[in-house]
């Protein structure tokens, strides 16, 4: 049985790590509990997150044991990882709704039963904490002035860092000691912008325990260009269908450029490497199929075969030889509802966020209407617009929704 490290390795996950020998040999010869943290700060994960899951379920595959750690108490601080500015206070009912979602969402991905994956929420150890006790057991260990040489906080100095997002890194530094107590965990898995932070808890677990703990980050993900994939016009590509559709998720990776084919097949689903290079590397019109293989094993991933056919055959209604129209995003608005805006109708029925994106859109040349351009913002919708029962909105070169009356 092949090394789970080689694997990694070869898809493409492994970006950073500490003691690669040591890593690699414990993954060879033993079970290994491992964890990776997710942060309620929405309701539902995004393509972002996918990636360490796919990751931690290449290791589960391969016998190991994850812990999916919900960050229900981490959250309430905010990571500064990343980010320019202080992130958004939410209050414990708008967290307890998100870690609920988050959960639902990991247990449909990752095997919990027969304690072959353990679901835990920090906020079962960090509520309970007596902050003068924390800071003599856990923040003796951190010097101030290695801190603020982490990425993580660089970044953030000029515009200002809050004490309490300093506290981050000592809260999941914790996180991974408490792990270690309860489960055994000794290995750190998570996305490359929580190196700082992932280095910091393997450094705690050696000085509390006096044990080896490990870290290793996956890549980002994103396109040949460098830059961050997974952003629509509408925000982020969520793992939520509420939030984005099948059939727009399936799309997304339909439409992903050539170059980036086989890198997403290699990251993002379970083919066999040997199939994974012979899509790759289709050349012209040819990669378009291994386009459409990319969007259907990952749609099927995140939301069923089921689901899968369904925005596989909405797509070739579309743009194909099919002819069901019913799997293409559809949304209803009321009859009394006709003979306003196209800006309105876009709002309401939630195609687009906002006017100013719809009006955006069309003065981009972006938006039509049954295969018509919009040229006016103030353009009214009428009953005539809905042919043969409805209405076919085009937006850009290959985004289509159908709105009908209900």
């Amino acid at each position: 049985m092949s090394n789970v490290f080689d694997v990694l390795m070869e898809r493409g996950y492994i970006k950073q790590l500490t003691h690669e020998e040591e890593i690699k040999e414990a993954l060879g010869k033993e079970k290994v509990t491992f964890y990776i943290g997710f942060d309620p700060t929405a309701d539902s994960l995004h393509i972002g997150h996918f990636l360490p899951m796919m990751m931690m379920a290449h290791m589960q595959r391969a016998g190991h044991r994850p812990i999916a750690l919900v960050g229900g108490g981490t959250v309430m601080i905010g990571d500064p990882s990343g980010k320019t500015d202080m992130r958004k206070m939410l209050d414990k009912e708008t967290i307890n709704k998100n870690v609920q979602s988050i959960k639902g969402q990991l247990s449909r991905f990752i095997d919990f039963s027969n304690d072959k994956a353990i679901l835990a929420d920090n906020a079962d150890w960090l509520l309970k904490l007596n902050y003068v006790e924390f800071i003599r057991e856990i923040g003796v260990h951190f010097s101030v002035n290695k801190m603020l040489t982490a990425e993580c906080f660089k970044q953030r100095l000029e515009k200002g860092l809050s004490f309490l997002e300093f506290n981050y890194m000592l809260m999941q530094g914790y996180d991974f000691l408490e792990l270690n107590r309860r489960y055994g965990c000794t290995m750190q898995l998570g996305g490359d912008d929580q190196w700082s932070n992932m280095l910091a808890g393997a450094d705690l677990i050696r000085r509390k325990e006096s044990k080896s703990a490990y870290a290793m980050t996956c890549t980002l993900l994103t396109n040949s260009e460098g830059k961050k994939m997974g952003k629509t016009e509408k925000g982020a590509l969520w793992l939520d269908k509420e939030k984005t559709t099948p059939y727009e998720f399936y799309q997304y990776w339909r439409n992903v450029d050539d170059a980036d084919v086989e890198k997403c097949l290699a990251l993002l689903t379970f083919l066999p490497m040997d199939e994974v290079k012979k899509l790759g590397s289709l050349e012209g019109a040819e990669i378009n199929e291994a386009k459409k293989v990319l969007a259907f094993e990952v749609t099927k991933l995140i939301h069923g075969e089921e689901e899968a056919v369904k925005a596989k055959s909405a797509a070739e209604a579309l743009f194909g030889a099919g002819k069901d129209m019913s799997n293409v995003p559809t949304a209803a608005i009321t009859r009394e509802k006709l003979n306003l805006s196209i800006l309105d109708i876009l709002v309401e029925t939630k195609v687009l966020p906002s006017k100013g994106e719809a009006r955006r859109l069309i003065q981009q040349g972006g938006l039509s209407i049954n295969d018509e351009k919009v040229i006016d913002a103030a353009r009214i919708v009428t009953e005539e617009d809905f042919k043969d029962g409805a209405m076919i909105v085009k937006r850009g070169k290959k985004n289509y929704n159908r709105i009908v009356i209900e």
